[in-house]
């Protein structure tokens, strides 16, 4: 079921859903759009709250598939209902995906010039310092408590340091984070 949105602003249509993720996937290079994503439906529209939002990061990094495609279903869905969350998969992949393709065969043909190359590396420091803003925001919310602390620099450890695989680490982690947070929960 949709939830209001989190501001007075004007209720999000599907259609205009699909116009904003349409151009979110259109002017979003090399990755980062998270932090798109998070500047647009939370810091500029209010539409969705941080925690909201946040929250809806951590399921979408949770389910299989692309994580920005299951935001964009995810947001969709919570501002729209179903017509929402149809908005946000087919603007955020369909205009991007014809982009990408008409952008494929121009740069096939420009690959031997130079300024390509340095095109390509500027897009690329863009989207890194996209998603470092990302991890920062997340950081900042992960409440001061020892065990989400650690739970937090062990998975940077485990995954960044260590080289482990992603999928099992977040499957332990989460187990463990679900049981802590139960039992807190369960205490109060």
């Amino acid at each position: 079921m949709p939830l209001k949105p989190a501001s007075a602003a004007p209720h999000p249509t599907a259609w205009r859903l699909f116009l904003i993720f349409s151009r979110i996937g259109l002017t979003s290079f090399g990755g980062g759009l998270s932090g798109w994503l998070l500047r647009e439906f939370v810091q500029d529209r209010h539409w969705i709250s941080e925690e909201e939002f946040l929250n809806g990061l951590s399921l979408a990094q949770a389910l299989p598939g692309v994580n920005v495609k299951n935001m964009a279903i995810w947001i969709g869905y919570r501002l729209a209902g179903a017509r929402g969350a149809v908005a946000g998969f087919s603007g955020i992949i369909v205009p991007p995906a014809i982009f990408i393709v008409l952008l494929g065969i121009l740069f096939a043909s420009l690959a031997r010039y130079p300024l390509s190359n340095i095109a390509l590396a500027g897009a690329a420091a863009a989207a890194i310092g996209l998603s470092a803003s990302m991890a920062i925001v997340a950081a900042r919310r992960v409440p001061r408590r020892l065990i989400p602390l650690l739970i937090m620099v062990s998975t940077f450890v485990m995954v960044g340091l260590l080289h482990w695989p992603l999928v099992w680490v977040v499957l332990a982690e989460a187990a463990v984070s679900i049981a802590v947070e139960y039992r807190r929960l369960k205490s109060e």
